[in-house]
C-alpha cells in the first residue's frame, strides 16, 4: 500500500461511506452548498488511518 492509500478498518469504511453519502446529498442541493465540514472529517479519518499504518509498520 502506498502512503496515500491506508488500510481502513471496518469502522472507518462505514464512517467514510456515511460521509460520502451526505456529501452526495448536499451535492444534489447545488454547487453553492458548503461541504468543507464533511471534507475535513474525511481528511481526519484518512489521516488517522495513515498514522496507524505508519505506527504498525515500525
Amino acid at each position: 500500500m502506498s502512503q496515500q492509500d491506508p488500510k481502513l478498518t471496518a469502522a472507518e469504511k462505514a464512517k467514510l461511506t456515511v460521509l460520502v453519502g451526505r456529501m452526495c446529498k448536499r451535492g444534489l442541493a447545488g454547487d453553492h452548498v458548503d461541504q468543507s465540514d464533511l471534507e475535513r472529517r474525511v481528511d481526519q479519518i484518512l489521516d488517522g488511518a495513515r498514522e496507524r499504518d505508519e505506527k504498525n509498520a515500525k
